[in-house]
């Protein structure tokens, strides 16, 4: 594992990273930072709520929003939302 694609254990529970070196800055999964804050065994369905939530309110957020593919469960290279360190911290305001 690399600085790149480091892990990050939050409360024994994992959220995936990944170093963006052109910008310099940490990208997180947003499904594995919801699951974190939220204790919800559904953090897929949490996310995509709030995120449809956000966008029928009109959010600049939810456009600033990224995908990288990062490894699943089973290993897998699998798309998922992903935001900087800021737009997490505006995610969690909301």
């Amino acid at each position: 594992m690399t600085r790149e694609t480091a892990i990050k254990l939050f409360n024994d529970k994992k959220i995936r990273t990944h170093w963006d070196e052109n910008n310099e800055k940490w990208c997180f999964s947003i499904v594995d930072t919801v699951e974190v804050l939220t204790e919800t065994d559904r953090p897929r369905k949490y996310w995509s709520d709030l995120k449809n939530k956000l966008q029928k309110e009109g959010s600049q957020l939810s456009d600033k929003i990224g995908q990288l593919k990062m490894a699943a469960e089973g290993g897998n290279m699998r798309l998922t939302d992903v935001a900087d360190t800021e737009q997490l911290f505006r995610l969690i305001h909301q």
